[in-house]
């Protein structure tokens, strides 16, 4: 596999395989107890999955979930116990996600031990435990951000705006980092423009043609939802639980982030839009937050990387005192 690493590091390139499968064992130690685990939202998911198999009819399912159709897909096309397949399938979307975040702090710059500590960071939270072993497309969609994010920062702008379009057909709001790639130049007009129509008429294709005829949804604000959330305390722990070991860390590295980083800051606070806008619409918990962790990661593992910069510059040569 292709060295990610920064040519000015000194340390020992990582050995992709073996860190694929230390993350493996890692995701499955933490998702094997709720394996395949089906509530709310992960039931909606589920029957998406079984109507593409054929096993029940169209009027069992309920917006807007089965708009969300590409994991529920291909988890009906591979063969197996289809709950199996389901978990097995976010089992290795974060693998997969871990091992792209690492290499994003590689690309950042950052040396191995870091680079490893950001892909740990992915896996070793709540959101994996608790979210990722249900039946949800959450781990589906942190891929494809944590591809963008790679993509981005390797200046491969045609790459990220195919990881855009698979995230937007995991999720429909994945749409903003196709908004962002276009708002921010890294793309000609021309080419956004045409990655965005496309975006676009696959989200139509899928609500009029693909799953047409559900009874249609709104999500409108309300001051009686904020209330409720602000007094569920099931919904406010598990929001603080998803943010515990990720965002302290990103806000202390936010300012000695490496240069490489600073347009994931304009891309952050466009894709915390969305899971704002749900908060004051719906029951929100750790997912609006284990949502934004690709873009959050990177600065965490830039936490205390300007002390490391300096006690590197300042210690004696060959070490000595």
């Amino acid at each position: 596999m292709t060295r990610l690493q920064d040519p000015s590091a000194s340390d020992q390139p990582l050995r992709w395989p073996v860190l694929f499968f230390m993350f493996g064992l890692l995701a499955l130690s933490l998702m094997v107890w709720r394996w395949g685990g089906t509530i709310e939202d992960s039931q909606a998911y589920f029957d998406t999955a079984r109507w593409f198999r054929g096993e029940i009819g169209i009027e069992t399912l309920r917006a807007p979930f089965p708009y969300r159709t590409l994991v529920p897909a291909l988890a009906a096309a591979l063969p197996g116990d289809l709950r199996q397949v389901f978990a097995a399938l976010n089992w290795l979307c974060m693998t997969a996600s871990a091992c792209l975040m690492t290499a994003t702090a590689l690309r950042a710059g950052m040396d191995s031990k870091r680079a490893t500590g950001a892909g740990v960071l992915m896996l070793f939270a709540l959101p994996t435990f608790w979210y990722a072993p249900y039946l949800l497309v959450d781990p589906g969609s942190i891929l494809a951000r944590s591809a963008f994010v790679l993509a981005v920062l390797s200046g491969q702008p045609w790459l990220a705006a195919l990881a855009g379009l698979a995230g937007t057909a995991v999720r429909e709001e994945n749409i903003l980092l196709l908004v962002w790639l276009l708002a921010s130049r890294r793309i000609s007009v021309a080419g956004g423009l045409a990655v965005l129509a496309a975006a676009g008429a696959w989200l139509l294709a899928v609500r009029f043609w693909l799953i047409a005829g559900l009874p249609s949804y709104t999500w409108e604000p309300s001051w009686w939802t904020v209330n409720h959330a602000l007094h569920d305390l099931r919904s406010l722990l598990s929001i603080a639980g998803a943010a515990l070991t990720v965002v302290p860390a990103a806000v202390m590295g936010w300012r000695h982030a490496p240069a490489a980083l600073k347009p994931l800051r304009s891309l952050l606070f466009l894709m915390a839009l969305p899971p704002l806008y749900a908060a004051l619409c719906v029951r929100v918990e750790g997912r609006i937050v284990w949502g934004l962790y690709p873009f959050l990661i990177p600065f965490a593992a830039a936490c205390g990387l300007d002390k490391a910069v300096r006690r590197k510059t300042d210690a004696p040569p060959g070490g000595l005192a």
